[in-house]
C-alpha cells in the first residue's frame, strides 16, 4: 500500500496538474463569453416573458461561469501570460462588479490565511469564537449576524458585490481601487441605458435578474466553502496551508451540468492545495491522487445549505462550528451561575 503524502510532499505532487492548456483555456472562455452574449441579446428579444425569463436565468448562470473562470485567470493558472486574456478579464471584472484590484488583493489574502481565526474575514466571512461573540457588545454581534445572515448571502448582490466589492473599497481606498468606482459607474450606466432604451422590462430581465441569480450563487459558494459541518478552524498554533485546504476546505458534490456552470470551483479543497490547478484539471487532480479523495463534502441540496447557513461562531471547546441558538443557550447558562464557564458572560 502506499505511503499517503503530506506536508510539502503532498503539495508538490499537484504541480504536474498546474500547467495551463492555452486552447483549452481560450475556448472556455469564447465558447462561454459567446454564449453569454447570445442569452443577453435574448433577454432583450421582444417575445414572451417566459422566454425572457429563462434567458435571464441562464445568463446569470453563464455571469458565474465567466466569474470562476475570471477567478483562475486572476490567479494566473490560466493564460498567465497573455495580455489579451489580462484585459478581457479585467472587463469582466468590472462587469460582474468584481474588479481585479480588490478581487485578487482580497482574495489571495483569503488563500493565504484560510481557516485562521484572525484575520479570516479578509475575502471570506468573518468567524468569530463563541466566547467573543459573548463578550462583544450587541453593536458588534448584530453586525456579524448581518454579514452572515442567509439574506445577507441571498442579496449578495447588494451587500456582497455593489457595497462590499465596489462602493466599499473605493471609499477606503480611492487610489489603489479606482476600478471599483469604475464598476460601479458602468453598472449604474449600462441600467440606466436599459430602462431609456428598452424599459424597466430590460432592467429586470437583462441585468437585475441575472446579476442576482450569479451574486446569490457565487456569495453562498464564498460561504459553504469554507462553513459547513466538519470544518476545522485554527489559529496560529497548528495551522498548516496544506491542512487548511483540506479539513477547512469542502468539496460541492453537484450534477454534471452544475458542475460546468461553477466551472468545477466545488473542488475547493484540490483548488486550495494549489490555486495554479486550471479549473478543468481539478477532477483530474482529485481522481489521480489518493490523499484528495476522501474530502470533506457538501452539496447544493436544501438539507445540506440549510446545515451550512446555520453555522455562526467556533466553539473551541467543542472544536465545531455552532448556531447561535446553541450559543444563546449557553448565555443563558451563564447568566443562571452556571460555574462551567464563567468567562463566556458579555461585559
Amino acid at each position: 500500500m502506499a505511503t499517503m503524502r503530506t506536508g510539502p510532499e503532498l503539495i508538490r505532487a499537484t504541480k504536474q496538474y498546474a500547467s495551463d492548456q492555452p486552447a483549452r483555456s481560450w475556448w472556455a472562455i469564447l465558447s462561454t463569453s459567446v454564449l453569454l452574449l447570445a442569452f443577453l441579446a435574448g433577454t432583450l428579444w421582444n417575445f414572451h416573458p417566459a422566454g425572457k425569463l429563462f434567458c435571464s436565468v441562464l445568463t446569470g448562470l453563464l455571469i458565474l461561469r465567466l466569474f470562476v473562470i475570471y477567478h483562475d485567470q486572476q490567479h494566473h493558472s490560466i493564460l498567465p501570460n497573455s495580455r489579451l486574456a489580462e484585459l478581457l478579464m479585467r472587463a469582466f471584472g468590472i462587469y460582474a462588479l468584481s474588479p481585479s484590484s480588490i478581487w485578487r488583493s482580497s482574495h489571495n489574502y483569503h488563500h493565504k490565511h484560510n481557516s485562521r481565526l484572525r484575520g479570516s474575514h479578509i475575502g471570506s466571512f468573518p468567524i468569530m469564537t463563541r466566547e467573543h461573540y459573548l463578550k462583544a457588545p450587541r453593536s458588534t454581534r448584530l453586525k456579524y449576524r448581518f454579514m452572515r445572515h442567509p439574506l445577507t448571502i441571498l442579496f449578495g448582490y447588494i451587500f456582497m458585490f455593489l457595497h462590499g466589492m465596489c462602493v466599499y473599497p473605493f471609499y477606503n481606498n480611492r487610489k489603489a481601487h479606482l476600478d471599483c468606482l469604475v464598476a460601479f459607474i458602468v453598472h449604474v450606466g449600462l441600467g440606466t441605458a436599459l430602462v431609456t432604451f428598452v424599459g424597466w422590462d430590460g432592467l429586470l430581465y437583462t441585468q437585475t435578474i441575472p446579476h442576482a441569480i450569479a451574486c446569490a450563487i457565487g456569495s453562498y459558494l464564498f460561504y459553504a466553502q469554507h462553513n459547513f459541518p466538519g470544518v476545522i478552524l485554527a489559529d496560529k498554533a497548528g495551522w498548516t496551508y496544506e491542512k487548511a485546504a483540506l479539513e477547512s476546505s469542502s468539496f460541492l458534490k453537484t450534477n454534471r451540468l452544475m458542475a460546468w456552470f461553477t466551472a468545477n470551483i466545488g473542488y475547493h479543497h484540490v483548488h486550495h492545495l494549489n490555486a495554479k490547478i486550471p479549473f478543468y484539471r481539478l477532477p483530474e487532480a482529485m481522481e489521480r491522487m489518493p490523499e484528495l479523495q476522501h474530502p470533506k463534502t457538501t452539496s447544493l441540496s436544501p438539507w445540506d445549505i440549510y446545515q451550512c447557513l446555520r453555522l455562526k461562531v467556533w466553539d473551541a471547546q467543542a472544536q465545531q462550528l455552532v448556531s447561535l441558538g446553541a450559543t444563546e443557550r449557553k448565555r443563558e447558562q451563564c447568566k443562571k451561575g452556571d460555574p462551567a464557564e464563567p468567562s463566556l458572560l458579555a461585559n
